[in-house]
């Protein structure tokens, strides 16, 4: 008996084993959408519109920019026309700069349709601002590999502000260089009227796009943004970093601020800066 079980295990193994198939699967081109990127701040510079459009899953071709388009910033009293200055880059001319309190509308309009619409809007109002007094940067060489640089801001926090974005710079580099890096808080978080040293970023001495040496230039940049910007920036690293528990559900395009299913965020914030040398540090 024993040994006709086993015989028996070992034909239904060999019928499960064999009856597979091999499937392919067609994923076809996907729906083609416009993708946009840029700000509007209270610096006075070339403010930048970036315009490209996503591709198929599978491309290995650089992402398509999208060229041709007439696209502007307007406050509802004064418009700013940018100028394509390379494929898909569209600016301002340099002496621009955005105003607390006002809203700012992109317009886009497409040369070609994408995703069957030529004509995109979006909206953003720069935040009521304060100042980042100063920072000051401390050393813990038993944290890390290497040791860890802790950065501290000191802020006059406002209750009509919601949300800081901080962007650490060495020797004029930006060291946050992308979405994944970037720390978003929100303001209330931090229940005082004045910010008297919170932590705003850490940077690893082990990593070589971080470390800091003696008399090195740190500069933190920390930029009011608004709830909608918080969110969508907090919902790409989510999407960058993995979702948890394992079995979540599966990736989705971030919500952003753009009408007619484009993809991306038009931002307008005010910006505060502050700098600190690097100590020497103790043995």
């Amino acid at each position: 008996m024993k040994h006709g079980k086993q015989i028996l295990l070992i034909l239904l193994s060999a019928v499960i084993l064999s009856c597979t198939e091999r499937i392919d699967i067609e994923t076809g081109e996907g729906y083609e959408r416009l993708i946009v990127d840029g700000a509007i701040t209270t610096d006075k510079k070339a403010h930048t519109i970036v315009l490209s459009a996503t591709s198929d899953y599978f491309s290995n071709k650089p992402v398509p920019m999208v060229t041709g388009a007439t696209v502007s910033i307007s406050d509802g009293g004064v418009t700013y026309y940018l100028k394509e200055s390379s494929p898909g880059i569209y600016q301002t001319d340099p002496h621009v700069f955005g105003r607390v309190g006002h809203t700012y509308t992109l317009k886009i309009k497409l040369a070609t349709p994408i995703g069957g619409h030529s004509d995109y809007t979006a909206s953003s109002k720069i935040q009521p601002s304060t100042t980042l007094d100063s920072i000051n940067l401390k050393f813990f060489p038993d944290y890390s590999e290497k040791g860890l640089w802790e950065i501290r801001g000191f802020i006059q926090n406002s209750p009509d502000i919601d949300f800081y974005r901080f962007l650490v710079f060495r020797n004029e580099e930006m060291v946050t260089d992308t979405l994944n890096e970037w720390y978003v808080t929100d303001s209330r978080f931090y229940y005082r009227s004045y910010i008297n040293g919170a932590i705003v970023a850490f940077l690893h001495q082990h990593r070589p796009g971080e470390a800091l040496t003696t008399g090195d230039r740190v500069m933190i940049e920390m930029d009011i943004i608004s709830k909608e910007y918080a969110n969508f920036i907090w919902d790409a690293q989510t999407e960058m970093r993995g979702s948890y528990p394992l079995f979540s559900g599966p990736p989705a395009n971030v919500k952003g601020n753009i009408n007619n299913g484009a993809i991306g965020f038009f931002a307008a914030y005010s910006i505060s800066r502050a700098t600190a040398l690097v100590p020497e540090r103790v043995p």
